[in-house]
């Protein structure tokens, strides 16, 4: 090679280490025959990996600049013959010092963070709409007592890797156009950890975490719904090597309620009522999901809780009428609360005795309905409509 190592990677005779490893980077990122297509990159990329090979050693560059042959007669030429350049090299001049698959860090920690747990959790309609408080069993890898999450026993701890010798790495060398490319990979005899135990505990068998069962106090907010999931912070699975635990999230269910339906924050029940009473008009004392707050399920200290409300029925109201109730749904999440609506279904006797078909009978000739055409209408209100008649109650 004739050129001067020193112009090839563009530096000073009197140029550190950093400089020159820095110039090299900077010309490999740029000649690297998988960046640069050119056919003459390879060779420039060549002549240049050379010139940081000399230059980087010191006694190579120490007999550069003497004027003898840096590599002792084995020919300087001859690129890759006998030299000891490094794949590492060219993983510094891309990835700054970090081999591929961010290997090259040294050996890898035997505690981890653990994994987040799901459970679910059945809650009645009240419960998810008020709140609630429940102990929550939950089976989930704990810190082994034992060893208290070192993995050995009693009295003994891990011992240095002889095969990587601690650093958790192995260097696995082969030969290519570019010279020797040396990669590391996990140790296999210590799994990249370093250390090797010899005595495990064996309470966890080395793992650091045993499987235990215990009772959690979880806190259901008030307006939760199917699917929500509640977070219980570093309450799940301990990691390995005892590290610190995952979250626990629990996702609640709510069961039917045999009364009201829920949609969002609404609540929607059904009122039964004798063709007379609708007619006529009545009163029903409708319950209110409060009162199964006060049935037990959950024991609350405000004896002033409304459980109930007097639902007027105005004469002549028709089945499927919709009655909307401002504030007496599922309280939300953030704030206010849904709406109760109730719809009336109007029932028609489907058995009648002497004395009741015949006072049917009497009213129909009274009102001209003997022999009725009935009417013929859309099935389905629009929702203009059904918005209309919510607000007219």
């Amino acid at each position: 090679m004739s050129q001067d190592l020193y112009e090839l990677l563009g530096v000073g005779r009197d140029a550190d280490a950093d400089a020159i490893k820095k110039a090299y980077r900077k010309q490999a990122r740029r000649l690297h025959p998988d960046v640069n297509p050119d056919p003459g990159a390879q060779e420039q990329f060549k002549e240049v990996s050379l010139a940081y090979e000399v230059l980087s050693d010191p006694q190579k560059r120490s007999a550069y600049d003497r004027g003898g042959d840096p590599f002792g007669g084995a020919g300087a030429g001859g690129f890759g013959q006998g030299a000891g350049f490094s794949f590492t090299d060219i993983m510094d001049a891309f990835f700054g010092g970090q081999g591929p698959g961010g290997q090259g860090h040294g050996p890898r920690p035997r505690s981890r963070r653990g994994q987040d747990a799901l459970i679910r959790l059945d809650v009645e309609l009240a419960e998810a709409a008020f709140g609630v408080t429940r102990d929550l069993k939950v089976d989930t890898a704990v810190v082994c007592t034992t060893c208290h999450g070192d993995g050995t026993a009693p009295g003994t701890s891990p011992v240095p890797c002889e095969t990587c010798r601690g650093a958790g790495e192995v260097a696995q060398v082969q030969r290519s156009f570019l010279g020797e490319i040396r990669t590391l990979r996990p140790c296999a005899a210590c799994r990249g950890f370093g250390t090797l135990i010899p005595d495990p505990c064996r309470e966890c068998s080395g793992d650091g975490r045993v499987r235990s069962r215990r009772t959690l106090k979880v806190k259901i907010p008030a307006g939760v719904d199917s699917g929500t999931r509640v977070q219980l912070s570093e309450q799940g699975e301990v990691g390995p090597g005892g590290g610190p635990a995952g979250d626990l999230y629990v996702e609640i269910q709510v069961l039917p309620h045999p009364t009201f339906t829920r949609a969002g924050s609404d609540l929607h029940c059904t009122v039964s009522l004798p063709m007379t009473a609708a007619a006529l008009g009545t009163s029903v004392t409708l319950p209110l999901l409060e009162a199964d707050v006060v049935d037990g399920r959950e024991p609350t200290a405000d004896s002033d809780l409304v459980t109930s409300l007097d639902l007027d029925v105005k004469a002549g109201t028709q089945s499927g009428t919709e009655r909307v109730m401002r504030g007496y749904g599922v309280p939300g999440l953030r704030g206010g609360r849904g709406d109760l609506v109730v719809i009336i279904s109007v029932e028609t006797p489907s058995r009648l005795d002497a004395r009741q078909e015949e006072l049917l009978h009497e009213l129909a000739a009274i009102r001209g309905e003997e022999s009725p055409e009935g009417s013929v209408r859309a099935s389905h209100k629009s929702v203009f409509g059904r918005l209309r008649d919510a607000f007219n109650g």
